[in-house]
Protein backbone atom coordinates (compact mmCIF):
# COMPACT_ATOMS: atom_id res chain seq x y z
CA UNK A 1 0.00 0.00 0.00
CA UNK A 2 1.48 3.25 -1.36
CA UNK A 3 2.12 5.93 1.29
CA UNK A 4 0.42 9.50 2.12
CA UNK A 5 3.67 10.73 0.36
CA UNK A 6 4.07 8.47 -2.34
CA UNK A 7 0.48 9.05 -3.39
CA UNK A 8 1.02 13.02 -3.37
CA UNK A 9 3.86 12.47 -5.29
CA UNK A 10 2.22 10.09 -7.79
CA UNK A 11 -0.40 12.74 -8.04
CA UNK A 12 1.91 15.56 -8.53
CA UNK A 13 3.91 13.97 -11.46
CA UNK A 14 1.10 12.81 -13.07
CA UNK A 15 -0.68 16.74 -13.55
CA UNK A 16 2.83 17.77 -14.46
CA UNK A 17 3.06 15.49 -16.88
CA UNK A 18 -0.36 16.91 -18.30
CA UNK A 19 -2.24 13.26 -17.90
CA UNK A 20 -4.49 15.16 -16.30
CA UNK A 21 -8.14 14.89 -17.62
CA UNK A 22 -11.73 16.54 -16.95
CA UNK A 23 -15.11 16.06 -17.82
CA UNK A 24 -15.99 16.44 -21.65
CA UNK A 25 -18.37 19.92 -20.71
CA UNK A 26 -15.23 21.54 -19.58
CA UNK A 27 -13.88 22.02 -22.90
CA UNK A 28 -16.14 25.11 -23.72
CA UNK A 29 -14.79 26.72 -20.12
CA UNK A 30 -11.02 25.83 -21.61
CA UNK A 31 -11.94 27.19 -25.11
CA UNK A 32 -13.31 30.87 -23.81
CA UNK A 33 -9.84 31.12 -21.79
CA UNK A 34 -8.12 30.57 -24.85
CA UNK A 35 -9.97 32.49 -26.93
CA UNK A 36 -9.18 35.62 -23.78
CA UNK A 37 -5.59 34.91 -24.28
CA UNK A 38 -5.95 35.68 -27.99
CA UNK A 39 -5.42 39.90 -28.44
CA UNK A 40 -7.77 39.82 -31.49
CA UNK A 41 -10.56 38.28 -30.06
CA UNK A 42 -13.80 40.06 -30.16
CA UNK A 43 -16.65 40.45 -28.20
CA UNK A 44 -19.28 38.67 -30.39
CA UNK A 45 -16.17 35.94 -30.42
CA UNK A 46 -16.58 35.41 -26.72
CA UNK A 47 -20.26 35.93 -26.70
CA UNK A 48 -20.77 33.00 -29.17
CA UNK A 49 -18.41 30.70 -27.09
CA UNK A 50 -20.35 31.26 -23.49
CA UNK A 51 -23.55 30.92 -25.45
CA UNK A 52 -22.38 27.88 -26.30
CA UNK A 53 -22.17 26.22 -22.37
CA UNK A 54 -24.91 26.73 -20.31
CA UNK A 55 -23.16 26.67 -17.34
CA UNK A 56 -21.05 29.70 -17.56
CA UNK A 57 -23.48 31.34 -19.47
CA UNK A 58 -25.69 31.27 -16.47
CA UNK A 59 -23.09 32.29 -14.70
CA UNK A 60 -22.16 35.58 -16.86
CA UNK A 61 -25.97 36.46 -16.69
CA UNK A 62 -26.05 35.98 -12.90
CA UNK A 63 -23.09 37.85 -12.32
CA UNK A 64 -23.98 40.91 -14.38
CA UNK A 65 -27.15 41.30 -12.50
CA UNK A 66 -25.46 41.13 -9.47
CA UNK A 67 -25.51 44.85 -7.19
CA UNK A 68 -21.38 44.10 -8.09
CA UNK A 69 -22.01 45.12 -11.77
CA UNK A 70 -25.48 46.07 -12.16
CA UNK A 71 -26.14 49.59 -9.42
CA UNK A 72 -29.00 50.39 -11.81
CA UNK A 73 -30.94 47.50 -11.47
CA UNK A 74 -31.63 46.90 -14.80
CA UNK A 75 -31.93 42.87 -15.05
CA UNK A 76 -30.50 41.53 -18.42
CA UNK A 77 -30.46 37.94 -20.19
CA UNK A 78 -28.25 38.93 -23.44
CA UNK A 79 -25.46 36.96 -23.22
CA UNK A 80 -23.25 39.68 -25.07
CA UNK A 81 -24.57 42.54 -22.85
CA UNK A 82 -23.82 40.30 -19.98
CA UNK A 83 -20.01 40.04 -20.96
CA UNK A 84 -19.50 43.55 -21.79
CA UNK A 85 -20.48 44.20 -18.21
CA UNK A 86 -18.54 42.08 -16.15
CA UNK A 87 -15.90 42.13 -18.11
CA UNK A 88 -12.99 39.76 -19.58
CA UNK A 89 -11.08 39.29 -16.82
CA UNK A 90 -14.36 38.14 -14.67
CA UNK A 91 -15.68 36.00 -17.49
CA UNK A 92 -11.73 34.31 -17.04
CA UNK A 93 -12.61 33.95 -13.88
CA UNK A 94 -16.27 32.48 -13.77
CA UNK A 95 -14.46 29.96 -16.80
CA UNK A 96 -12.16 28.27 -14.21
CA UNK A 97 -14.50 28.46 -12.19
CA UNK A 98 -16.48 26.40 -14.18
CA UNK A 99 -13.40 24.07 -14.54
CA UNK A 100 -12.73 23.85 -11.14
CA UNK A 101 -15.86 22.91 -9.99
CA UNK A 102 -16.19 20.33 -12.52
CA UNK A 103 -13.58 18.18 -10.89
CA UNK A 104 -15.91 17.25 -8.30
CA UNK A 105 -17.57 15.36 -11.46
CA UNK A 106 -14.11 13.45 -12.16
CA UNK A 107 -14.78 11.30 -9.02
CA UNK A 108 -17.80 8.82 -8.93
CA UNK A 109 -17.42 8.26 -5.32
CA UNK A 110 -20.76 9.95 -3.59
CA UNK A 111 -19.02 10.90 -0.02
CA UNK A 112 -16.15 12.41 -1.98
CA UNK A 113 -18.67 14.52 -4.67
CA UNK A 114 -19.90 16.07 -1.45
CA UNK A 115 -16.58 17.15 0.36
CA UNK A 116 -15.85 18.50 -3.38
CA UNK A 117 -19.19 20.50 -3.07
CA UNK A 118 -18.20 21.48 0.49
CA UNK A 119 -14.64 22.76 -0.72
CA UNK A 120 -16.63 24.67 -3.94
CA UNK A 121 -18.44 26.30 -1.14
CA UNK A 122 -15.50 27.54 0.77
CA UNK A 123 -13.73 28.84 -2.37
CA UNK A 124 -16.34 30.84 -3.58
CA UNK A 125 -16.83 32.84 -0.47
CA UNK A 126 -13.32 33.43 -0.23
CA UNK A 127 -13.06 34.58 -3.79
CA UNK A 128 -15.69 36.59 -3.09
CA UNK A 129 -14.52 38.23 0.01
CA UNK A 130 -10.71 38.38 -1.70
CA UNK A 131 -12.48 40.97 -4.38
CA UNK A 132 -13.86 43.60 -1.99
CA UNK A 133 -10.52 43.16 -0.13
CA UNK A 134 -8.61 44.38 -3.27
CA UNK A 135 -10.85 46.83 -3.58
CA UNK A 136 -11.34 48.29 -0.45
CA UNK A 137 -7.95 47.30 1.58
CA UNK A 138 -4.97 46.50 -0.12
CA UNK A 139 -5.60 48.15 -3.63
CA UNK A 140 -4.91 45.32 -5.91
CA UNK A 141 -6.89 44.45 -9.37
CA UNK A 142 -10.18 43.07 -7.72
CA UNK A 143 -10.90 40.94 -10.85
CA UNK A 144 -7.44 39.86 -10.40
CA UNK A 145 -8.15 38.64 -6.77
CA UNK A 146 -11.27 37.00 -7.41
CA UNK A 147 -9.47 34.88 -9.63
CA UNK A 148 -6.71 33.78 -7.47
CA UNK A 149 -9.84 33.29 -5.10
CA UNK A 150 -11.42 30.87 -7.43
CA UNK A 151 -8.36 28.69 -8.03
CA UNK A 152 -6.47 28.85 -4.42
CA UNK A 153 -7.72 25.21 -3.65
CA UNK A 154 -7.47 23.73 -7.32
CA UNK A 155 -4.52 21.18 -5.71
CA UNK A 156 -7.91 19.89 -2.89
CA UNK A 157 -10.03 19.74 -5.48
CA UNK A 158 -7.84 17.43 -7.81
CA UNK A 159 -6.77 15.28 -5.08
CA UNK A 160 -10.27 14.58 -4.02
CA UNK A 161 -11.09 13.99 -7.78
CA UNK A 162 -8.32 11.23 -8.00
CA UNK A 163 -8.89 9.81 -4.29
CA UNK A 164 -11.37 7.07 -5.51
CA UNK A 165 -7.71 5.07 -6.75
CA UNK A 166 -6.21 4.91 -3.98
CA UNK A 167 -8.52 3.36 -1.15
CA UNK A 168 -8.83 4.86 2.23
CA UNK A 169 -6.78 7.82 1.45
CA UNK A 170 -10.02 10.59 2.73
CA UNK A 171 -10.59 8.45 5.36
CA UNK A 172 -7.69 8.75 7.47
CA UNK A 173 -5.81 11.58 8.37
CA UNK A 174 -4.00 13.73 5.62
CA UNK A 175 -0.54 13.45 6.80
CA UNK A 176 1.55 15.71 5.22
CA UNK A 177 -1.26 17.53 2.75
CA UNK A 178 -0.23 21.22 4.17
CA UNK A 179 3.29 20.66 4.87
CA UNK A 180 4.08 20.27 1.02
CA UNK A 181 1.40 17.98 -0.55
CA UNK A 182 -0.83 21.00 -1.19
CA UNK A 183 2.42 22.83 -2.14
CA UNK A 184 3.53 20.00 -4.28
CA UNK A 185 0.26 19.18 -6.02
CA UNK A 186 -1.28 22.60 -6.14
CA UNK A 187 1.81 24.13 -8.59
CA UNK A 188 1.64 21.16 -10.65
CA UNK A 189 -2.28 21.37 -11.56
CA UNK A 190 -2.07 25.40 -11.49
CA UNK A 191 0.95 24.52 -13.96
CA UNK A 192 -1.25 22.56 -16.04
CA UNK A 193 -4.36 25.07 -16.06
CA UNK A 194 -1.91 27.61 -16.86
CA UNK A 195 -2.97 29.90 -14.14
CA UNK A 196 -0.99 33.10 -14.35
CA UNK A 197 2.65 33.92 -12.69
CA UNK A 198 1.26 37.07 -10.48
CA UNK A 199 -1.86 34.63 -9.30
CA UNK A 200 0.27 31.63 -8.51
CA UNK A 201 2.98 33.83 -6.63
CA UNK A 202 -0.47 35.10 -4.40
CA UNK A 203 -1.19 31.46 -3.57
CA UNK A 204 2.38 30.70 -3.26
CA UNK A 205 2.05 33.53 -0.17
CA UNK A 206 -1.00 32.16 1.08
CA UNK A 207 1.00 28.44 1.43
CA UNK A 208 3.44 30.42 3.83
CA UNK A 209 0.54 31.68 5.52
CA UNK A 210 2.68 35.01 6.81
CA UNK A 211 0.01 38.28 6.49
CA UNK A 212 2.22 41.40 5.91
CA UNK A 213 0.71 44.21 7.71
CA UNK A 214 -0.95 46.31 6.50
CA UNK A 215 -2.15 44.22 4.09
CA UNK A 216 -0.55 45.31 0.60
CA UNK A 217 -0.47 42.65 -1.89
CA UNK A 218 -2.36 40.14 -4.02
CA UNK A 219 -0.93 37.02 -1.74
CA UNK A 220 -2.10 39.57 1.50
CA UNK A 221 -5.53 39.78 -0.14
CA UNK A 222 -6.06 36.05 -1.02
CA UNK A 223 -4.25 35.07 2.38
CA UNK A 224 -6.62 37.82 4.36
CA UNK A 225 -10.23 36.70 2.55
CA UNK A 226 -8.73 32.67 3.22
CA UNK A 227 -8.69 33.76 7.40
CA UNK A 228 -12.23 36.08 7.26
CA UNK A 229 -14.13 33.20 5.84
CA UNK A 230 -16.50 31.50 7.93
CA UNK A 231 -16.34 28.38 5.61
CA UNK A 232 -13.59 26.07 6.44
CA UNK A 233 -12.03 24.04 3.85
CA UNK A 234 -13.37 20.45 4.65
CA UNK A 235 -9.57 19.19 4.27
CA UNK A 236 -8.34 21.28 7.21
CA UNK A 237 -10.40 18.87 9.28
CA UNK A 238 -9.09 15.83 7.64
CA UNK A 239 -5.31 16.99 7.66
CA UNK A 240 -5.80 17.83 11.38
CA UNK A 241 -5.72 21.23 11.09
CA UNK A 242 -8.21 24.11 12.44
CA UNK A 243 -9.39 27.27 10.65
CA UNK A 244 -6.78 30.00 11.36
CA UNK A 245 -9.16 32.97 12.10
CA UNK A 246 -7.91 36.55 11.70
CA UNK A 247 -6.40 38.92 14.66
CA UNK A 248 -8.64 41.43 13.57
CA UNK A 249 -7.54 44.26 16.57
CA UNK A 250 -3.91 44.05 14.98
CA UNK A 251 -5.03 44.62 11.53
CA UNK A 252 -7.40 47.20 12.23
CA UNK A 253 -4.51 49.56 13.98
CA UNK A 254 -2.89 49.05 10.10
CA UNK A 255 -5.53 50.59 8.45
CA UNK A 256 -5.81 54.32 8.02
CA UNK A 257 -9.53 55.23 7.59
CA UNK A 258 -11.72 52.23 7.79
CA UNK A 259 -11.94 49.34 10.06
CA UNK A 260 -12.53 45.60 8.47
CA UNK A 261 -15.20 45.38 10.51
CA UNK A 262 -16.91 47.97 8.85
CA UNK A 263 -15.49 47.23 5.20
CA UNK A 264 -17.04 43.31 6.00
CA UNK A 265 -20.54 44.91 6.87
CA UNK A 266 -20.52 47.57 4.75
CA UNK A 267 -19.81 44.72 1.27
CA UNK A 268 -21.94 41.83 2.96
CA UNK A 269 -25.21 42.19 0.19
CA UNK A 270 -21.84 42.33 -2.98
CA UNK A 271 -19.83 39.10 -0.82
CA UNK A 272 -23.20 37.02 -1.03
CA UNK A 273 -24.04 38.10 -4.29
CA UNK A 274 -20.91 37.46 -6.11
CA UNK A 275 -20.77 34.05 -4.00
CA UNK A 276 -24.08 33.32 -5.38
CA UNK A 277 -23.12 33.77 -9.05
CA UNK A 278 -20.18 31.38 -8.61
CA UNK A 279 -22.79 28.45 -7.24
CA UNK A 280 -25.72 29.33 -9.87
Amino acid sequence: METMREILLHLAAEAESGDMVFPTHTEMALRVRRALDDPDCSLDQLAKLVRAEPLLAARVVAMANSVVYNRAGRVTTDIRHAVSSIGFKALSSLAMALIVRQMQEMSKVPAHRALAARLWEHTAHVASIAHVLARRVTHQDPDTAFFAGVVHEVGGFYLISRAASFPGLLEGPLQGWYRSGEVRVGRAVLKALSVPQAVVDAIEVMWKGYLALPPESLGDTLLLAEQLTHLDSPLNALAGQGHQGVDRAQIELSLADETLTGIMEESAAEVAAMTAALQS
